[in-house]
């Protein structure tokens, strides 16, 4: 059994451990909803692009991109990987990984065995994880001066995109944690590159019956505004990466406190019981007259 001092040093040490958990969830919870700000003040130029995509899609004007045209023969397939730089953000970063080996797994079976795979991983932590993987045919690539924090995402875009149109990968796709809200992230795995007209279907929907003059030309605009599309899901994308990781450090820093918490009651009352007993003991021994 402990001794009265041993206890009061392990209340004392959870009381500091509750005291840290509950300032970094205050902290995260302030850098959630910064990241979710920056979301909501991407999202409508994000809209009026896939908009302007859509009208083109629904007119009658002719166009053609290669970012849209589908490879004959996928041999070579990039995944980019987002996770986190730090920790304490509960099982975040493995669910991730978890899927992105399912995601390699779909691949041979959609491409055959013989695909190679690229393995993009933003932040340490997944960069960490992906550099375990031991699989034939399937190589990580870390990026130059790009981890989960970056804001400015314009360079890794344009590499991205500038590998795709050079035959070094046939097709570019993402995996990323969606921010719904603090209490709940859903992973999220969708193709980049070629990009789809099914990623405008429901923008095409809405225009089909406007009526619109193109100048100087759509297949002009068309150039113009598709690099601009891929910008911004990889800018929505690294900003919905810093809202899950922030939504899962302040539920797994809660779930902490919550258990420092109660840890420190269990403790206390523990202690309240074995200073009693001490208490009554030694009341025993002096009505007793044998007071050591």
């Amino acid at each position: 059994m402990a001794t009265l001092r041993e206890l009061k040093g392990r209340i004392g040490s959870v009381a500091s451990s509750e005291k840290i958990t509950g300032a970094m969830k205050m902290i995260s919870s302030a850098k959630m909803h910064k990241a979710e700000g920056a979301l909501r003040q991407l999202r409508p130029y994000r809209d009026q692009v896939e908009t302007i995509i859509g009208n083109l899609l629904a007119s009658d004007a002719a166009f053609d991109s290669p970012l849209m045209t589908p490879r004959p023969v996928v041999d070579r397939v990039a995944v980019v990987v987002w996770g986190s730089d730090d920790g304490l953000c509960g099982a975040y970063n493995i669910n991730i990984f978890k899927q992105l080996l399912a995601k390699i797994s779909e691949f041979r079976s959609a491409f055959g065995d013989d695909v190679k795979v690229t393995v993009i991983p933003v932040g340490a932590k997944m960069a960490k994880a992906a550099s375990k993987i031991k699989i034939a045919g399937v190589d990580v690539r870390l990026p130059q001066d790009v981890d989960s924090k970056t804001t400015e995402v314009r360079d890794f875009t344009w590499s991205l995109r500038d590998s795709f149109l050079s035959g070094e990968f046939d097709r570019v796709e993402v995996l990323y944690m969606s921010y719904k809200s603090v209490s709940r992230q859903r992973i999220e795995s969708a193709g980049l590159l070629p990009v789809t007209s099914e990623a405008f279907a429901g923008v095409k929907g809405e225009v089909a019956v406007k009526p619109y003059i193109f100048e100087p030309s759509a297949d002009a605009i068309f150039a113009k505004v598709l690099p601009m599309y891929l910008l911004a899901v990889i800018q929505d994308i690294f900003t919905e990466n810093r809202a899950s990781e922030q939504a899962a450090r302040v539920m797994a820093m809660q779930s902490a406190n919550d258990n420092a918490k109660k840890l420190h009651d269990q403790l206390q009352l523990e202690f309240n019981k074995l200073r009693q007993q001490a208490i009554t003991t030694e009341l025993l021994d002096i009505l007793g007259g044998q007071v050591k």
